[in-house]
């Protein structure tokens, strides 16, 4: 159970950090804050399942 939850955790860091790179690119790229904020945030959204999905398949949660 343990292991489950601190995978789940590592997925969700994951996700952090992906979406904080997407939303600096898009700052970086010269878009509006909230235009930024949108991508990290769908970047975050789009992640979370695919590492999760990840994980599963490899037999990890």
């Amino acid at each position: 159970m343990e292991r489950k939850l601190l995978l789940v955790t590592v997925a969700a860091l994951v996700a952090v950090i992906v979406a904080l790179l997407a939303g600096i690119l898009m700052t970086l790229g010269g878009s509006s804050l909230p235009a930024a904020i949108q991508t990290g945030a769908t970047a975050f959204a789009a992640t979370l399942p695919l590492v999760l999905l990840v994980m599963s398949t490899l037999g990890l949660v």
